[in-house]
C-alpha cells in the first residue's frame, strides 16, 4: 500500500468524514459544552478499532490511539463553536437562531480533517503491519485558549514524538511559526456601597476603579512593543446608578509574539490595577483564567508540509461555488477584500473569489495569524507543524457569519478534505522515513534547550 493507495482510501471514506463535519456544523457547541461533538468522534474512532483514552477532569476531551511502536504521531482536532455566530448556509446574514452559536472559526472542518487523516493512516498501518502509532486528540475549549493547555497539564501528550495541525482559512499555505502568546485575566474590584446622592462620601466605587484601570491600560499601550495587543471588556459595571457600585469587574486579554513579552506586560497591567484600587480606596484581586504560547516553528515539518501540499494539489471549484464565493464577498467591505485579493492573487487573474494553488514557501511568512491558539503550547513540548487551507472566500474574516456559512458549504468541505489528504501524506512520509522524525526532534531540542515550556496555568 503506497501513498496513492492511502489517498484513494481516504476518498472512499470521504462521505463519512463529510457527514461528521456537517453534523458538528449543524449542532454547534461552545467551549466546554462539546458533548455531542466529542461523542460523535468517540463513536467513529471506536467503530474503526481505535483505543479510546479519556482525559482526567475533561469530559469532552479524548484520545483515539491505533498502532504500536515508534514514531508516535499526534494529530490535533477541535470542535468547539463560537457564541453569537449562528448562521444558515446562505450568502446573506441569516441566523438559524438569533444569538445562538455557530462555527465561525471552522472547527467543524478542523476536527473532521484530522480524523479523516488518522482513519486513512490506520488503514495503512493495518495493511502493512508497519511500526508506528497514531493518536487523534479531540481537544475541546480551544476558543477559550485553554483546552490543550489543560491537556498538557494532565500529561495527555506524554509519549508523543511530534504533532500535526491545521486551520481553516482563506489560502493554502504551510506556516513555519505564528500565533500570539496570550494571557486571559479577570480583575475584580471591591468597594463600599452607598446612596449615590444622599451620602456619596460614604461610598467607594468599584466601577471608578475599573474605569481608572482601563484609562491606565490605554496609556500603557504607548509603552509596549508594537506587535503586542491589550484588549478588554467590562463584565460587571454595578447595578442601579443611584447606588455606588460595590463590585465591578473587567476582563483583559494580553497578546504578544513571545511568552516573555506577555508575562512582562501582564505584570505592568497588574500594577495599574493596584494603582486604580489605591486611587479609589477599593481593593482588587485578579485571576489568570488561562494563557497560551506562540507557535514554535519547525523547519523540517514546515518543508514536509509544503511538499505534501504541492504533491497532492489544491481543490478546483465549480461555477456554482465561485458564484457563492462572489456573493459572500459582496457582503464584505470592498477595501478589505481588495487587500486580500492583491495579497494572494496574481495581477490580471480573473479568479479573485477563492484561492487556488499553494503559496510559495518563500512567501509563506507574509501570511500572518495575529490571533492566539492553545496549539502553540503543544509546539513547545514536541515538534509541531501548521498549515491552512482555503475553506472561505478571499476577504472573509474568521469569527464572522460569512465564515460560519462557508464552513458549512461545499467550499469548506473541499478545503477540509484537502487538509485530510495533507495529513495522510505527511504521516505516510514520517512513518516511512525515520530520519525526518529524528531531524524534527533534533531541531526542537536545540530550540528549547535553554527555553523550556512552563505552563501558563499556575
Amino acid at each position: 500500500m503506497n501513498k496513492s493507495d492511502v489517498l484513494k482510501y481516504l476518498k472512499d471514506i470521504s462521505e463519512e468524514v463529510k457527514d461528521l463535519s456537517l453534523k458538528v456544523w449543524n449542532n454547534p457547541e461552545t467551549s466546554g459544552n462539546e458533548k455531542e461533538a466529542a461523542n460523535l468522534y468517540r463513536e467513529i474512532l471506536k467503530n474503526y478499532g481505535f483505543k479510546i483514552k479519556e482525559v482526567d477532569e475533561m469530559e469532552h476531551a479524548l484520545i483515539g490511539e491505533y498502532g504500536s511502536g515508534s514514531p508516535v504521531i499526534a494529530v490535533l482536532g477541535e470542535y468547539d463553536a463560537l457564541p453569537g455566530l449562528s448562521q444558515n448556509l446562505d450568502t446573506k446574514f441569516n441566523p438559524v437562531q438569533e444569538g445562538a452559536p455557530g462555527h465561525g472559526c471552522g472547527h467543524n472542518l478542523l476536527g473532521s480533517a484530522a480524523l479523516g487523516g488518522v482513519l486513512a493512516i490506520k488503514k495503512y498501518l493495518e495493511e502493512t503491519k508497519k511500526s508506528g502509532t497514531i493518536r487523534f486528540y479531540g481537544s475541546p475549549e480551544e476558543e477559550t485558549l485553554i483546552g490543550k493547555v489543560k491537556m498538557i497539564k494532565t500529561g495527555a501528550f506524554e509519549g508523543c514524538d511530534l504533532a500535526l495541525s491545521w486551520h481553516p482559512m482563506n489560502a493554502n499555505v504551510a506556516i513555519e511559526s505564528t500565533f500570539l502568546s496570550n494571557n486571559s485575566i479577570k480583575f475584580k474590584f471591591h468597594g463600599i456601597s452607598a446612596h449615590a446622592a444622599a451620602s456619596p462620601e460614604s461610598g467607594r466605587s468599584a466601577l471608578d476603579a475599573v474605569e481608572l484601570m482601563n484609562v491606565g491600560a490605554n496609556y500603557l499601550r504607548e509603552h509596549i512593543i508594537d506587535s503586542a495587543r491589550v484588549h478588554y471588556t467590562i463584565t460587571n459595571a454595578g447595578g442601579a446608578p443611584n447606588i455606588v457600585p460595590k463590585e465591578a469587574e473587567s476582563w483583559y486579554f494580553v497578546r504578544a509574539p513571545h511568552r516573555k513579552d506577555v508575562d512582562d506586560i501582564t505584570e505592568r497591567l497588574v500594577k495599574i490595577a493596584q494603582g486604580a484600587a489605591m486611587m479609589t480606596e477599593t481593593t482588587v484581586e485578579y485571576e489568570v483564567l488561562g494563557g497560551c504560547y506562540e507557535m514554535l516553528g519547525n523547519k523540517v515539518l514546515f518543508d514536509l508540509t509544503h511538499k505534501n501540499m504541492v504533491e497532492i494539489g489544491s481543490p478546483e471549484y465549480t461555477e456554482e461555488e465561485l458564484q457563492f464565493a462572489k456573493t459572500i464577498q459582496e457582503s464584505l467591505e470592498p477595501k478589505l477584500v481588495e487587500a486580500e485579493v492583491k495579497k494572494f492573487v496574481r495581477s490580471g487573474s480573473e479568479k479573485t473569489y477563492l484561492y487556488e494553488g499553494v503559496v510559495e514557501k518563500e512567501k509563506s511568512d507574509s501570511v500572518q495569524i495575529t490571533g492566539s491558539s492553545d496549539s502553540g503550547d503543544v509546539s513547545w513540548i514536541m515538534p509541531m507543524n501548521l498549515f491552512l487551507t482555503a475553506t472561505w472566500p478571499l476577504g472573509v474574516p474568521a469569527h464572522s457569519w460569512q465564515a460560519t456559512s462557508s464552513s458549512g458549504s461545499s467550499i469548506g468541505i473541499k478545503g477540509m478534505l484537502y487538509a485530510a489528504e495533507i495529513f495522510s501524506g505527511m504521516m505516510y512520509d514520517l512513518l516511512n522515513d525515520p530520519k525526518l522524525v529524528e531531524e524534527a526532534k533534533a531541531e526542537f531540542n536545540k530550540k528549547t534547550e535553554n527555553n523550556k515550556y512552563v505552563s501558563p496555568l499556575r
